[in-house]
């Protein structure tokens, strides 16, 4: 069996990509209560990690920090791609939850923005590239369609595309499937699932839903939901390739329940 769970224990575990360590972060208004507290973890090439949290624990200022969008009030961050000398605002391909393309220009338009930032190739090139991967994210022959025209998981397969356009072997995903409905949910995790290998990506993953962590992930980190809690790390051990229909199956749910038991415990006074 091959996939990225095998890749991450055998290969690449000794490879990070990214290292936190004991990294806080505390809007200047708000200095005695950090959003972020002495937060320590790391992710290997190659890995699929999922944060999982209450809301207002810190997932997504996590990724604006790591994303180069906020500084850290304190701790090291290590992006093992980038020169630590280097600027990491723009190096590091972000998906927010919105998928945010732009109602005026078509799917092909949308997908050449990290393109028109950065500039590091031919756009012929680039252009080539974006087709080639429609067709592989099951997408061929929108190219020239505009977002109003594409259902919620087309639009986030394009969002998601565009997010691999920016380069690098690191993707940020802030709860990308959080605002679909749930069959359109399932038919996204089966999509990624399948293109997993082909990506050869290190994925780290924002999700509120327990189930898709378990199925996704290699890891996950759960963030302490009150000042002075530690990150708690869980295995997920089931083989890949991976199915919707292991969300049956007795090692899963036990990882659920594990998981769950321990949210309410990290979050419990």
């Amino acid at each position: 069996m091959k996939g990225s769970f095998y890749r991450a224990k055998e290969v690449t575990r000794i490879t990070e990509i990214i290292s936190v360590h004991n990294l806080s972060y505390a809007y200047a208004k708000s200095a005695d209560a950090p959003v972020l507290s002495d937060i320590s973890l790391a992710v290997h090439q190659g890995e699929f990690v999922s944060l999982v949290g209450t809301s207002g624990c810190g997932k997504s200022t996590l990724f604006k920090i790591i994303a180069g969008l906020l500084e850290p009030s304190s701790g090291e961050l290590r992006l093992h791609e980038i020169s630590a000398t280097a600027k990491r605002l723009g190096q590091v391909a972000y998906m927010p939850q919105q998928d945010l393309l732009l109602p005026w220009r078509t799917v092909l338009e949308n997908c050449l923005l990290p393109w028109e930032i950065k500039r590091s190739r031919s756009k012929a090139e680039v252009t080539s590239q974006v087709i080639e991967l429609l067709e592989r994210l099951g997408l061929a022959g929108i190219e020239n369609s505009f977002p109003h025209e594409l259902s919620g998981g087309m639009r986030q397969r394009v969002a998601f595309l565009r997010t691999l356009i920016t380069g690098g072997g690191l993707l940020l995903l802030d709860e990308p499937f959080g605002a679909l409905d749930h069959m359109t949910k399932r038919e996204m995790h089966s999509w990624l699932l399948e293109i997993l290998d082909e990506l050869d990506k290190t994925i780290l993953f924002i999700t509120h839903d327990l189930e898709e962590a378990v199925l996704l992930s290699d890891r996950i980190y759960l963030l302490p939901g009150r000042a002075g809690g530690s990150v708690e790390e869980i295995l997920v051990d089931l083989p890949r390739p991976r199915h919707s229909k292991m969300n049956y199956e007795p090692r899963f749910i036990e990882l659920r329940a594990e998981l769950e038991r321990k949210l309410y415990d990290n979050t419990a006074v």
